[in-house]
C-alpha cells in the first residue's frame, strides 16, 4: 500500500501533462485552421481605386509583329558581353547604340524624348510629361550579357536568334534584352499613336550590369543625383512569372520582387613553400584548401527560412494550394522550419532558406612537377536578410577551422534589404540596387515565363523566349506606361504595391 502512492501521483502527474498537451495541441491546431480559413493576403488587391484613363489600346498587325520580332533577334544577335569589370566587348556596344537608333527612329526623333550617352555605352532618356509636378519613375533595363559559348552544349548558337519551335534562343533572351528592347519598343508604339504623358519618366540602359554595374548604372545615378531628381518608383528585371515551377500551385503565379540579397565574394588562400613534385610533403597546398572547400560544401549555413521576406511571398501563395500545403503555408508561425526543410532539397529553393556559399574560381600550379607554393579558391556568398555580412564571415571562418588558410574579403557590396513589405525576394543583384538613393520604391519584375527547368537557362545553356511571351512583355510596358500616367497612384496594398 506504501508504493501505491508515489506511482499513483506519477501517473496522475503524467496523465496532467498529457492533458495539457493535447489542449496545447488542439489550441494550436483550432487557431491554424482558423487562420487557413481566413487568411488571404490578396484580398483586396483588385480593389483600389485607380484614376480613370482612356488607354490607347496596342493592335499589332502580321507586318509590326515581323518588324518587332526583327528588332528583337538583331538585339540578339549583338555579343554585348561584359567578361569583367575591366573587359567587355566595346565594338558590340557601339554597335548596340547604332542599333537602338535605327530600330527605334520615332523614341530618337521625338520632341518629347531627351536622350543620352552615359559612360560612353549607357543610355539614358528622358520622356517629358505635360505636367512637371508629377514625380517621375524609371524603367530599367541592362544592354550587357554574360559569355556563352555554343561548345557548352547549345541547341542553336546563343548569338543567332534561331527560332526552334516558337521559341527564340540566344543569350539575352531573358535577361534581360527582352525587356530592354519591349519597353523601347512600348514607347516606339506609344509616341506613333501620338500619345503625350502628363507624368514624366526615364528609361535607364545600363552597359555592365553583369559585373556590378559600376560604369553605367552607377555613373546614370550620378548624373540623376546631380540634377536633383527623385523618382516615385524604379522597376527592373528581377522575378517572373512561375508557371508549374513550384509543386502543388494552382496556376501561375507573378512574383513582384522588392529585395535582393546581400551579396560578398571572400578569398581562400593556402602559401606553403615550394618544392619538387618528386619528394612531396604530406599536406600541400592545394590539398588544404581543397579540404576546406569541401567543408564549406559539406556545412552548410544555417536555416533561416521565415525570417526574412520570402515569408510573405509564401503567404501570399498560400490560398493558392491545396491541402496540406494551404494549411501549412497559411501558418508559417508554426510550421516555417518544416518548410524550411522541404525547399532546401532544390538548388532553385534552397537560395530562398539561407545564405548561399558557391565557389566559383580555383586556382593553383604553375607546371606539372613543381608543388605550388599558393593555392587560392574564391567564394561568392548570396547573404540572406536575417544575417549580417560579419555573422556570415564569422561562418565562413568557423567552418574552414583552418589557420594556414587565410580568409580575405576580396570584394564586398552589401545589399541587405530595408524593406517593409515583401512579396518576393530576388536571390540575384541587379543595377537597381544603385538607385536605392532616388526612390523608396524598387521593384524587380518582368512578366517572363518560367516553366520548369527554364531557372537553370539563366545564365546557363539554351536561354530562350518563346515569341508570345516576347509580345507580352511588349504589352506589359505598353500598358505599364499608360497605367502611370494618372495624378495620384493608388495607396501601396498593405503588403504589395498595386503594380
Amino acid at each position: 500500500m506504501t508504493d501505491s502512492g508515489p506511482k499513483f501521483k506519477t501517473f496522475k502527474l503524467l496523465k496532467l501533462i498529457l492533458s495539457g498537451v493535447l489542449v496545447t495541441v488542439s489550441l494550436l491546431f483550432a487557431i491554424a485552421s482558423i487562420r487557413t480559413l481566413s487568411l488571404d493576403v490578396n484580398v483586396g488587391l483588385q480593389l483600389a481605386r485607380w484614376e480613370k484613363t482612356n488607354n490607347i489600346s496596342l493592335v499589332v498587325s502580321q507586318q509590326q509583329r515581323e518588324e518587332l520580332l526583327d528588332n528583337f533577334k538583331e538585339a540578339i544577335r549583338i555579343p554585348t558581353v561584359s567578361f569583367s569589370k575591366d573587359e567587355s566587348n566595346t565594338t558590340a556596344l557601339r554597335e548596340f547604340d547604332r542599333f537602338l537608333r535605327k530600330a527605334f527612329p520615332t523614341v530618337f526623333s521625338s520632341d518629347l524624348v531627351r536622350h543620352e550617352l552615359v559612360a560612353n555605352y549607357s543610355h539614358l532618356f528622358w520622356v517629358r510629361g505635360s505636367q512637371p509636378d508629377l514625380v517621375p519613375y524609371l524603367l530599367l533595363a541592362h544592354i550587357d550579357v554574360v559569355p556563352a559559348s555554343e561548345s557548352d552544349g547549345w541547341d542553336a548558337p546563343p548569338f543567332s536568334a534561331e527560332e526552334i519551335d516558337g521559341f527564340i534562343y540566344g543569350r539575352g533572351t531573358i535577361d534581360d534584352k527582352g525587356s530592354l528592347v519591349g519597353i523601347l519598343q512600348a514607347l516606339e508604339y506609344l509616341l506613333m499613336k501620338g500619345y503625350a504623358p502628363r507624368r514624366g519618366f526615364y528609361i535607364s540602359l545600363g552597359h555592365d550590369e553583369e559585373v556590378s554595374g559600376t560604369k553605367g548604372a552607377m555613373n546614370i545615378v550620378r548624373v540623376l543625383k546631380q540634377r536633383g531628381v527623385r523618382l516615385l518608383f524604379v522597376l527592373d528585371e528581377g522575378l517572373a512569372v512561375l508557371d508549374g515551377v513550384i509543386s502543388g500551385l494552382e496556376g501561375p503565379a507573378a512574383l513582384i520582387g522588392l529585395s535582393e540579397k546581400g551579396w560578398a565574394t571572400v578569398k581562400l588562400s593556402v602559401f606553403m613553400a615550394p618544392g619538387h613534385s618528386s619528394m612531396p610533403p604530406s599536406e600541400t597546398s592545394i590539398g588544404i584548401l581543397a579540404a576546406a572547400v569541401k567543408r564549406l560544401e559539406d556545412n552548410p549555413m544555417p536555416r533561416l527560412f521565415g525570417h526574412g521576406p520570402e515569408k510573405g511571398t509564401f503567404e501570399h501563395l498560400a490560398h493558392k494550394f491545396g491541402l496540406p500545403m494551404k494549411f501549412i503555408m497559411s501558418n508559417l508561425w508554426l510550421f516555417a522550419p518544416l518548410l524550411g526543410r522541404v525547399l532546401e532539397r532544390k538548388p532553385e529553393t534552397n537560395a530562398f532558406v539561407r545564405t548561399t556559399t558557391a565557389v566559383t574560381m580555383f586556382n593553383a600550379g604553375v607546371k606539372v612537377n613543381i608543388m605550388p607554393s599558393l593555392a587560392e579558391a574564391y567564394v561568392n556568398l548570396r547573404i540572406h536578410s536575417a544575417q549580417s555580412l560579419q555573422e556570415v564571415l564569422d561562418l565562413v571562418q568557423s567552418t574552414v577551422g583552418d589557420q594556414r588558410v587565410k580568409i580575405i574579403k576580396k570584394t564586398v557590396l552589401e545589399m541587405f534589404p530595408t524593406v517593409t513589405v515583401a512579396p518576393g525576394i530576388c536571390i540575384g543583384n541587379t543595377d537597381s540596387r544603385h538607385f536605392k538613393d532616388l526612390t523608396d520604391d524598387i521593384y524587380r519584375f518582368a512578366p517572363v515565363w518560367f516553366k520548369p527547368g527554364d531557372a537553370q537557362r539563366f545564365h546557363g545553356i539554351n536561354e530562350r523566349i518563346s515569341k508570345k511571351n516576347y509580345e507580352e512583355l511588349l504589352v506589359f510596358y505598353f500598358s505599364l506606361i499608360q497605367n502611370c500616367d494618372i495624378l495620384k497612384l493608388p495607396e501601396p496594398h498593405s503588403t504589395i504595391h498595386e503594380l
